[in-house]
């Protein structure tokens, strides 16, 4: 399975619309435009709307006149955030995306209490990599939101990933708590609360998936490492999704695969009303697409 595979689900998605806070980013709008090529969404672009159409003239001209395309003028980054999250929360638009702005002030702007996106639950970010030479996508989570989850959260942040992934057509994503080793040991964290999500999975409070840890990484993914391990369970050696300790790690491991492993990826941040696109700067269109289309296809 190929990230493509995700383009190809978005286009099926009928009447799909994406709001942009904060469009005029030449990054940005070279997503956009691949994707409204590839039919993917409609979108509301907030922003100067100066600033956006010479971007657009610049780098995507075709864009300043595409019926799929439709820029709404707003007085700055703060109204631009507040306006795409309002678009989203009175259904508008389907998703939510990050143009050229702090990710402080469109999260804030998510979590108002008046006209924000909030559930309850806890946001949390969910990537999807394709990894040369591996035949299978992998989910991470969470490398970018949640700093040092306790267990109730590592609880939410799992069901958000796996909400994403059943979304992408893993129908019972196995879920892999990942830590340091594969037994449990007392003085490590990471392990307790692996093996307390793997009974709450086994008592049927962690829904459609299947949960097992604690796993090394090794053989969380690769079934030759479980086997010298001597680990006989449904997930090692197969995990859908990896579910890391703290940010460090999962910081660490995304940076990993896309720097060293050359992997594809998409993201999204998940457990609001609505999935938000939330890429750095540093991220290629190329991976802004692919989190456009995941955003696309979480968004149902």
């Amino acid at each position: 399975m190929k990230l493509q595979s995700l383009l190809d689900q978005a286009t099926r998605v009928s009447e799909a619309t994406v709001a942009v806070a904060a469009a005029a980013d030449k990054e940005v709008l070279e997503a956009v435009s691949m994707a409204v090529e590839q039919k993917l969404a409609k979108f509301l672009l907030f922003g100067h709307k100066d600033e956006v159409e010479t971007l657009m003239k610049e780098h995507v001209p075709h864009l300043i006149t595409h019926e799929d395309i439709t820029i709404k003028d707003v007085s700055s980054a703060k109204a631009a955030a507040e306006e795409a999250v309002k678009a989203v929360a009175t259904n508008e638009a389907t998703a939510l995306m990050k143009g050229n702005i702090a990710t402080a002030v469109i999260l804030k702007a998510v979590l108002n209490k008046e006209f924000g996106l909030r559930t309850g639950n806890v946001l949390s970010h969910v990537a999807v990599f394709e990894v040369p030479g591996f035949d299978r996508l992998t989910i991470l989570t969470d490398a970018a939101m949640n700093i040092h989850p306790t267990l109730e959260q590592k609880a939410q942040i799992s069901q958000n990933a796996v909400k994403v992934a059943r979304s992408i057509g893993i129908d019972q994503p196995k879920l892999a708590p990942i830590a340091a080793v594969e037994v449990v040991n007392p003085a490590m964290e990471a392990t307790l609360d692996a093996a307390a999500l793997t009974q709450m999975n086994a008592r049927g409070q962690l829904k459609d998936c299947i949960v097992d840890g604690p796993l090394a990484l090794d053989n969380a993914i690769s079934m030759q490492a479980a086997r010298h391990k001597g680990i006989q369970s449904e997930v090692a050696g197969q995990a859908d999704i990896l579910l890391v300790p703290n940010i460090e790690t999962g910081n660490a491991l995304y940076k990993s695969l896309v720097y060293f492993a050359n992997a594809k990826v998409g993201a999204v941040i998940a457990g609001a009303k609505a999935p938000i696109v939330l890429t750095s700067r540093a991220d290629s269109s190329e991976s802004k697409l692919y989190s456009l289309a995941l955003a696309i296809c979480s968004a149902l």
